[in-house]
C-alpha cells in the first residue's frame, strides 16, 4: 500500500456529514439538496463505505508495516475512542432535547428523538446503552461504526489477502439477512437495530475492497474509451435515472400511482433502509462506479476554498458528526420557538454548517500547535 492521505475521501466524507446533518432537521428546505432526493441510497451508505474505506487503507498499512497484532490493538484502541464518544454524545444529546422540550411548546422533541424509554426506565436505559441497545433518534450511525470497527480484524487480514474471497464472504452474511431475517435486537420492547449490522457491513467491506483496489499498481490501457462508450457504466448510469425519478415521485403521491403500475410497485417496495434493501445497495453500488469514473484523476479540481473546507470536516469526520447529532435538535427548537418560517429554518442550516467548519478548522489548527516543530540545519 502506498502512504499519503486521499482527500477525494475527505471531500465526500465533508459532504456527507452536511447532507447527514441536514436530513437530520425536520422540514430543512436545504435537505431537498442531499443524496436522498435522487435515488434509493442516501448520506449514511456514503459515510460507511468511507469509514470502511478508510479503516482498511490506514490499518492495512499498519499491518504491513508493524504486524496484525499492532494493527489489531490500534482497531481496537480506535474502537474504544467511539465507543466513549458515543456514551458521551448521548449523554450530551439527552440533556440538550430535556433543555430543548422545556421552552418548546408545538413538538415533543423527547418522543420525536426516542427518549421515552429513557424517562420511563431510566436506569435500565443507561445499561441499555452501555451494551448499544439504547439509541436514540441521529444516534444510530455511531454504534454501527463501533460494531464494524471492532469486527475489522477478523476481515482485514481476508482483505489484504484476497479482496474478492472478503466481499463473497461479506455478501454470504448480507443474504442471511432476506433469507432469514438476521438482526439485532435493541432494548426490551425497541425492536432491532435501524442499520442491520448483518446487512450493513457488506456496503463497509466493499468501502476496504475498493482501497485494495485503488492501490493497485495502475496499468496504462493503450487507448481507453470514453465512458458513454462503455457498456457498463451506461446501464450504472441508466439504473440511477430510474432510480432518481422514481424518488422523484414519491413526492407526488397521485401521479406515482397512476405512472407506475401497481405490479411493478409491488415487486419492488418496500425498498428498506434497515436491511439495506438489494435495491437500495444496487443503487448505491451504481453511484459509486460512476462516480469513480467520472471524477478527475488529478486532485486540481480541490484546489478551491469551498472543497478544501469541505475536505477538513471529512478529516475529522467523528467530531463532526458529533456535532451535526447535538445541532439537530438544536436548530429543530430554534426553528419551533420562530413559528417554523423557512427563514428561520435557512438560517439554523446554514449556521450549523458554518459551526461544524468551524470546529473543523479549530481542530486542524489545535493539530498543528501541538504538532513537533522540525529544527532548521543552519548551512554551513
Amino acid at each position: 500500500m502506498t502512504n499519503g492521505r486521499d482527500h477525494r475521501i475527505d471531500f465526500f466524507r465533508g459532504l456527507a456529514l452536511i447532507f447527514i446533518f441536514w436530513d437530520h432537521v425536520p422540514d430543512n428546505p436545504f435537505a431537498q439538496l442531499t443524496l436522498r432526493n435522487f435515488g434509493f441510497s442516501d448520506a449514511a451508505e456514503v459515510f460507511v463505505f468511507l469509514a470502511g474505506y478508510a479503516a482498511v487503507l490506514a490499518y492495512g498499512r499498519v499491518a504491513q508495516r508493524d504486524g496484525y497484532i499492532v494493527a489489531c490493538l490500534r482497531i481496537l484502541r480506535r474502537t474504544w475512542v467511539l465507543y466513549v464518544a458515543h456514551i458521551f454524545l448521548l449523554t450530551l444529546l439527552m440533556g440538550i432535547v430535556f433543555v430543548a422540550n422545556n421552552h418548546v411548546d408545538t413538538r415533543d422533541m423527547v418522543r420525536e428523538m426516542g427518549l421515552e424509554y429513557f424517562v420511563g426506565n431510566p436506569q435500565q436505559a443507561l445499561a441499555d446503552e452501555l451494551l448499544l441497545r439504547f439509541k436514540p433518534n441521529l444516534t444510530d450511525p455511531l454504534p454501527l461504526y463501533i460494531l464494524l470497527m471492532g469486527a475489522l480484524p477478523l476481515i482485514l487480514p481476508i482483505m489484504l489477502r484476497n479482496a474478492a474471497v472478503a466481499v463473497g464472504l461479506s455478501i454470504a452474511l448480507y443474504l442471511m439477512v432476506p433469507l432469514f431475517g438476521w438482526n439485532l435486537r435493541a432494548y426490551e420492547g425497541g425492536g432491532y437495530w435501524y442499520f442491520n449490522p448483518v446487512a450493513w457491513q457488506l456496503i463497509f467491506v466493499l468501502g476496504g475492497a475498493f482501497a485494495m483496489y485503488t492501490q493497485r499498481p495502475a496499468v496504462p490501457a493503450a487507448r481507453p474509451r470514453a465512458v458513454w462508450q462503455q457498456p457498463l457504466f451506461l446501464i450504472a448510469a441508466l439504473y440511477m435515472l430510474i432510480a432518481g425519478t422514481i424518488t422523484f415521485l414519491w413526492k407526488f403521491p397521485a401521479i406515482h400511482d397512476a405512472l407506475l403500475p401497481k405490479a411493478f410497485t409491488d415487486l419492488i417496495y418496500p425498498i428498506s433502509k434497515t436491511d439495506l434493501s438489494p435495491l437500495r445497495l444496487l443503487h448505491f453500488v451504481a453511484l459509486v462506479y460512476v462516480v469513480a469514473k467520472l471524477l478527475p484523476a488529478s486532485h486540481a479540481w480541490l484546489d478551491n476554498w469551498p472543497a478544501q473546507q469541505t475536505c477538513r470536516m471529512g478529516r475529522y469526520s467523528l467530531e463532526i458528526f458529533c456535532l451535526g447529532v447535538l445541532l439537530a435538535p438544536l436548530a429543530d427548537g430554534l426553528n419551533a420557538l420562530a413559528g417554523d418560517v423557512w427563514q428561520m429554518r435557512v438560517i439554523t442550516a446554514l449556521l450549523g454548517m458554518g459551526l461544524m467548519l468551524l470546529l473543523s478548522n479549530w481542530l486542524e489548527l489545535n493539530k498543528r500547535l501541538g504538532s513537533p516543530k522540525v529544527p532548521r540545519v543552519a548551512p554551513v
